[in-house]
């Protein structure tokens, strides 16, 4: 006689068979197969099949040998399933029109259950709850796990910019997305991994909201369980028990529970895996996977963090929930702000596509939603950006968890909050200083057996510290999401923002007094940009940073007599263009950059708008007095005469006289003397253009053939009576040093100009001063100044 193959799997199930051994079970009492061909199936031998039918039997408690167990154990088994029969619900056949009542029956009865467990969320700092529909923005989810992948390093690395690693999407998964709901729709047993704050759990809310209303998966229940809390349930009931138990307080019945799952009714969503204590995880791991098997006609999600455990339910297919897109980051600020004040919405989203670090951030619907509480009340993100990420990584080292109420096994737990710190800001800057993002795991272990290692109340069992190592490495992937494993055994922060954040951290906190000068080294260097700007914000007193950085710029000219008389001339220059109400440093600043750059300045009216960026507008700030009126008077008063007249010069030497306005220069070149010849040379150019100008023909030929001419005659009078249109000629690997110079200057002052740098009056003085002088000029300075050394 063979039994149906649901029965056998279900009594598998509860006479607590392994995988292994129900397959061998199933395949035994429901087929008439030989030994052979059913370990052939199995692809084991005769033996193993053997042994493991022997473990079947014991725990049916069939004991003694020869081929009478098999008897035994069918008789008893053929027993139970005519109990079984017997003992069915009427309701047990109901058809196709009867169950859609009872779903929606039931779905009526539970409303308010599902309603109370999923319909609002409050996280961090919220004054009170909101709904999930309110804010929920529709999650994308990878089909493959990104720490599954198999690359190296230079692979990860070989469409990036090795000094704007994430700003070009390394973090940024480039893998096919779906959206999450078709994700749920295609795949009966799902297991949705993500980091922490990816959003797992609001999406298994809006799962459960919208099965609830009939707008997804119409045909089922939705049964939401948060398993931490059906672990630590008095009495330890199993996960059939506990879930009647919950409906029971509905009003549904135990009959209609059973009949539900029996013809695949419901969809069972279990949220945070990862949560369960580690004296709870085998038995819950027990009951989900047996519940599944025994009613796999159903839809099952679970929710865990991905790297948080290590078994894996065989039939479930694993998913990654992706970090958001601008797409879903736009959407999810206009949801926060549309109850509030939907204006702020569109700041925020400016605000934020101009701030590259704080942007990084809010991929992570966590770090997200800190970023809209701390918008909403000032409107502007913080002025200390390292208070925000400051806030940021405490939300993921401890307070997510804390506010939340769940506490971790964790394996480090004796490592204090500021250990946690210190051991990340030693992996940063270690790695930082090597120019590395992503790290090999045995080198992250070494790093971190080596924090271990030098702690007062360290182990000191060498060869513990690999095992060590490992399993804390483990736990800040799973439980803080700040090292994340990019490809197998390759890891990077999260964020370059949070990996510059904590280098800058640890130059702040290093006792050594040469930490500031190692940093002030790396001055040239585009990628430590931002952990000058950190550092600077961190430091009691920024004055001996900031005035190292200075010496390290002058250094940069020292050795170089071209350059040396380069920026000797912009002072002389710059003397000349006295404009009152502006400091001298801010008429060095135009010439410098109008002579180094003059293409900027030949279509200013068309780049004035796009040209300054908000770290422009910090630069020009503190040299002006104000951004919009005074520098703009710079180029359209005073200083609008060499701008025009440059690009007059340009564009004859270009063949281009059609693209200057020759009336408007001559208009603002009155302004100097009438009789010069500067002046004269333009009326001349004036009036032969506009005769040639009536003959198309020769008036091509005429631009041939008096361009060059005129530009030289005009070019050698604007050095005369401008003192600009020099020739400087430099090589390439000098203007490389003057580009470095500039941008060195332009950091300076940003770090200077920072809302949150601690700087005295006098430092401050010493550089406002000597910015954009040569050598010489600032030792005259520092004579006419001596206390300022």
């Amino acid at each position: 006689m063979t039994l149906p193959r649901d029965f056998l799997m279900e009594i598998g199930g509860n006479y607590d068979l392994s995988p292994e051994q129900k397959d061998a079970f199933v395949i035994w009492f429901s087929s008439n197969k030989t030994e052979l061909e059913i370990a052939t199936e199995l692809h084991i031998s005769n033996s193993a099949l053997t042994t493991r039918m022997s473990h079947v039997y014991k725990k049916f408690s069939i004991n003694g040998k020869g081929p009478g167990k098999y008897g035994r154990l069918l008789n008893f088994l053929t027993a139970e399933y005519r109990k079984c029969q017997a003992s069915d619900s009427p309701t047990s056949n109901l058809s196709e029109d009867e169950l859609k009542d009872l779903v929606q029956e039931v779905r009526q009865n539970c409303r308010e259950m599902i309603q109370d467990q999923c319909g609002k969320m409050r996280s961090l700092t919220m004054s009170q709850p909101i709904d999930v529909s309110d804010l929920y923005t529709n999650v994308n989810i990878l089909e493959k796990i990104t720490r599954h992948r198999r690359r190296e390093i230079d692979e990860l690395l070989q469409d990036c910019n090795p000094e704007n690693f994430d700003r070009f999407g390394l973090s940024r998964v480039t893998d096919k997305r779906i959206p999450g709901l078709e994700a749920v729709e295609k795949n009966s047993k799902l297991m949705v991994l993500g980091k922490p704050g990816s959003g797992k759990t609001t999406f298994l809310k809006y799962l459960a909201i919208q099965c609830n209303q009939g707008n997804f998966q119409a045909h089922r229940v939705p049964i939401f369980i948060t398993l931490k809390q059906f672990a630590e349930t008095e009495g330890k009931p199993s996960l059939l028990e506990y879930i009647t138990q919950m409906f029971s307080d509905c009003d549904v019945f135990a009959d209609n529970i059973a009949v539900l799952f029996k013809h695949g009714k419901t969809l069972v969503l279990l949220d945070g895996l990862d949560e369960v204590k580690d004296e709870d995880n085998n038995r819950v791991i027990k009951q989900v996977r047996d519940f599944s098997d025994k009613f796999r006609t159903n839809h099952f999600v679970i929710t865990c963090r991905i790297a948080a455990k290590d078994y894996t339910f065989e039939k479930f297919t694993e998913v990654e929930v992706a970090d958001f897109d601008d797409e879903q980051i736009d959407t999810f600020a206009q949801k926060w702000f549309q109850s509030k004040e939907p204006a702020k919405a569109e700041e925020f989203i400016e605000q934020l596509m101009e701030n590259d670090r704080i942007r990084e951030l809010a991929t992570n619907p966590l770090l997200l939603t800190l970023l809209c509480l701390v918008f909403e009340e000032p409107v502007k993100f913080p002025v200390n950006g390292s208070e925000l990420y400051e806030e940021a990584v405490d939300i993921l080292l401890s307070r997510w968890d804390e506010t939340r109420n769940i506490e971790r096994d964790l394996v480090y737990k004796n490592l204090s909050l500021q250990h946690k710190k210190d051991l990340l800001s030693q992996i940063a800057l270690t790695n930082f200083e090597r120019g590395d993002y992503l790290f090999k795991q045995k080198e992250l272990e070494q790093c971190i057996g080596d924090y271990i290692r030098n702690l007062p109340d360290a182990q000191n069992e060498p060869e513990a510290l690999p095992l060590d190592s490992k399993a804390v490495l483990k736990s800040i992937e799973a439980q803080h999401g700040l090292l994340v494993e990019r490809a197998q055994k390759i890891y990077s922060f999260s964020h370059l923002t949070f990996q510059e954040y904590f280098t800058a951290r640890r130059i702040v906190s290093n006792s050594d007094p040469q930490a500031l000068q190692k940093l002030a080294c790396h001055l040239t260097e585009s990628r430590w940009r931002e952990v000058f700007l950190l550092t600077v914000e961190m430091l009691p007193s920024a004055d001996n940073l900031l005035r190292l950085m200075k010496l390290k710029i002058e250094q940069l000219l020292d050795s170089d007599q071209d350059l040396q008389n380069f920026v000797s001339w912009v002072n002389i220059k710059s003397s000349t263009a006295y404009i009152s109400f502006c400091k001298e440093v801010a008429i060095r600043a135009f010439y410098f950059e109008f002579s180094y750059r003059p293409y900027i300045f030949y279509h200013l009216e068309d780049l004035v708008p796009s040209l300054f960026t908000e770290d422009l507008k910090k630069y020009y700030n503190f040299i002006f007095l104000n951004f919009e009126e005074d520098f703009n008077y710079l180029r359209y008063e005073e200083t609008a005469i060499d701008v025009r007249l440059l690009k007059v010069f340009n564009g004859l030497r270009q063949g281009d006289i059609d693209s200057v306005d020759l009336e408007e220069v001559i208009d603002l070149s009155r302004i100097l003397d009438s009789n010069c010849p500067l002046h004269q040379i333009l009326e001349e150019l004036k009036i032969q253009k506009n005769r040639e100008e009536t003959n198309e023909a020769d008036y091509l030929d005429w631009i041939t053939e008096n361009s060059a001419i005129f530009a030289d005659k005009l070019r050698q009078q604007i050095i005369n009576y401008r003192n600009i249109g020099h020739a400087w000629n430099f090589r390439a690997n000098k203007e490389d040093v003057l580009l470095q110079y500039h941008d060195a200057n332009k950091l300076l002052v940003i770090c200077l100009n920072s809302g949150a740098a601690h700087v005295s009056s006098k430092v401050r003085k010493e550089i406002e001063e000597t910015l954009f002088l040569s050598k010489d000029e600032i030792e005259k300075w520092r004579q006419r100044e001596p206390t300022s050394t």
